[in-house]
């Protein structure tokens, strides 16, 4: 791979020191091992999967309150993120290099992704529904189908642990006028366990554009969020169930596009029923089936407004059976998505599509020995059948070091817009196709963690929107394909304790993701990135502070307009009043540092929040 890396990230060092001790100890701890499911579609030990995943737990997600979705993800390895302005913007994901609509988005297996865009709305997704998050850096088109090219990432809203009736809530309050305020229960009667929470945000934000150049634009843009989850599971004979879950998100933000009175409100939902069925001591079943909705509606001028519709419907009937040394999948899902769209009243976008698929995949465990494989054929009625596959071994040469490698292939459909946006898309687009292979070293002792992984993932028929080069009359550019683009790197992650009270986490990206044809990196994406986060605990205080760093990128494909690399210090304090009360205060950006994510063009940029507090009082009864 050609990369070269020039690491001036200020924790770089910290990396390599890590690195450097990893022969220190050779114990493991069978306390660090976690259950993920997203790897595989089934249940397995995070230290058993071939690919490169992340688990962020409860405790993680409550450190940042106050705070969004895009600022957890941010601290994660491998991506990164950028935002048109304040809270409730629109946030995008880049995991390794790639784009947000190659990423697959669930919320309790609800596929999120926009039927139109294929991006899903993370800043209305509020973290006090949020229970638990895995991240699958690894291709997923062979076990979840189209859009699988940089990973999935699948959130789990809360739901209750034990047998009690369990009572939580939170009110908060910090700059720009923000305020939250949430709460939830958990229950039990007799074989049946349900739950609901709901969740609001408001704040009067900030101008969504740093320089504006008219007067209009230099307002305080506001954003509203009221969300709501709610699940009920019966369990009505030993070894099956029945359940029943719904999650509601709202967010209405204003942005700056010339006009006083613009906005943009969008509506997700997402619900389904799943039944699951121990036909015998080594079979399981699972049948699902959700509804994923996204609606949005903008004014972006007196005469001009636009409503867009997207519904998908999932079913999915899994079957699982476990041999001595592994399980055997079998799936059949089926997708259905319908979009419309309008524009001031006119309808400019009516279509549907389907798309049949059949999984078969493997997860094996022998001694030392760990294998996944998967394969999925899918027949779409629009674009016809495509076959992806991957495979993975991973070997543990001794109880703590361990040695895998994973390849796997992936495709994206084109989204309804670039296929059919009026003045837009481009109907003989043809799919994205992806091949990406992976290898990682991981270290998982009693104390130290770490993990190197090289990753190299070639895309062919990268879409692309451009403003040139367009039929006439494509006034807000076009959509289309450049060719090949190749995304190389490596990322390095690790954690130390040190001592009783002091934990110390660190993650450096380096990567190119590169056009073929042209050299330039695609657009937003940082060669090197990353994070560092040091907590100390010591009794009823708990302390963290976090350093995030990115060097610097382009805001355009042809890599003209330059966007200055960046360094973010946030820090959060909290105090344990009693086993039910805590009280947190989070400060962010505490340097005040004047950075960008994403420009407008060459002159207007984005804008991003100063120095800010938000301190929350926080109930959860015990």
């Amino acid at each position: 791979m050609n990369i070269t890396i020039k690491t001036h990230l200020p924790f770089a060092g910290l990396l390599l020191s890590l690195a450097g001790s990893l022969f220190a100890a050779d114990n493991i701890n069978p306390s660090l091992d976690e259950i993920v499911v997203s790897a595989s579609r089934t249940p397995q030990s995070i230290k058993s999967v071939t690919g490169d995943v992340t688990v962020i737990d409860r405790e993680e997600i409550d450190r940042l309150r106050g705070g969004s979705l895009t600022d957890l993800l941010r601290l994660q390895p491998g991506i990164q993120t950028y935002t048109n302005g304040g809270m409730g913007t629109s946030s995008n994901i880049a995991m390794r290099g790639t784009n947000d609509n190659q990423l697959i988005v669930l919320v309790d297996g609800v596929r999120m992704n926009s039927g139109t865009t294929g991006t899903t709305a993370f800043e209305n997704i509020p973290l006090a529904l949020i229970d638990r998050i895995e991240i699958v850096r690894s291709p997923a088109s062979s076990l979840y189908g189209s859009d699988g090219i940089g990973g999935i990432i699948q959130i789990f809203t809360k739901r209750g642990q034990s047998n009690k009736t369990h009572v939580y809530g939170s009110l908060g309050a910090g700059s720009y006028d923000a305020y939250s305020g949430n709460a939830g229960f958990d229950s039990v009667y007799q074989a049946l366990k349900f739950g609901a929470q709901v969740s609001n945000y408001d704040t009067r934000g900030i101008s969504a554009r740093k320089n504006p150049t008219t007067a209009v634009d230099k307002d305080r843009d506001g954003y509203n969020n009221f969300s709501g989850s709610t699940y009920a599971d019966l369990e009505f004979s030993p070894g099956h169930s029945l359940g029943l879950q719904y999650l509601e998100s709202k967010g209405k933000n204003q942005y700056d596009s010339g006009y006083i009175g613009n906005y943009l409100e969008r509506q997700q939902q997402g619900y389904g029923l799943t039944l699951k069925n121990a036909l015998t001591e080594h079979w399981n079943s699972k049948l699902q089936y959700n509804v994923g909705r996204d609606q949005s509606f903008s004014i972006s001028s007196a005469t001009r407004n636009s409503n867009i519709e997207t519904e998908q419907r999932q079913l999915s009937w899994q079957h699982d059976y476990s041999l001595t040394h592994g399980t055997v999948t079998f799936a059949y899902d089926r997708l259905e998505q319908d979009v419309q769209t309008e524009s001031t009243g006119v309808r400019t976008l009516d279509r549907s599509r389907n798309n049949d698929a059949f999984v078969l995949g493997y997860v094996g465990n022998y001694a030392e020995h760990s294998t996944q494989l998967s394969l999925r054929e899918d027949h779409n009625s629009q674009f016809g059948n495509y076959t992806t596959g991957g495979i993975g071994y991973g070997y543990a040469f001794t109880p703590a070091w361990r040695l895998t490698a994973q390849y796997g292939s992936s495709f994206r459909a084109p989204t309804f817009n670039q296929l059919y946006a009026d003045r837009f898309g481009n109907p003989d687009l043809p799919s994205e196709k992806a091949d990406n292979i992976e290898a990682s070293l991981r270290y998982q002792g009693q104390a130290l963690q770490a993990k190197v992984t090289v990753f190299e993932n070639h895309i062919r028929n990268f879409i692309q929107t451009v403003t040139s080069g367009c039929p006439a009359g494509f006034t807000s550019g076009c959509a289309v394909n450049v060719g090949k683009v190749e995304v190389q790197g490596v990322t390095l992650e690790g954690s130390l304790p040190i001592g009783e009270q002091w934990l110390v986490t660190a993650n450096l990206t380096v990567q190119s993701p590169r056009i073929d044809a042209t050299d330039n990196l695609l657009a937003r994406r940082a060669q090197r990135y990353g994070n560092m986060i040091v907590q100390y605990k010591n009794g009823a205080w708990d302390w963290s502070s976090e350093l995030t760093a990115s060097a610097e990128r382009y805001n355009d494909p042809a890599n003209r307009i330059p966007l200055g690399g960046y360094a973010l210090l946030n820090s959060t304090l909290a105090y344990q009043i009693n086993p039910s009360w805590r009280l947190q205060a989070r400060a962010n950006n505490i340097l005040d540092k004047n950075y960008v994510l994403a420009a407008v063009s060459s002159t207007v940029d984005y804008n991003t929040m100063g120095t800010n507090v938000f301190v929350s009082l926080n109930y959860d009864m015990k």
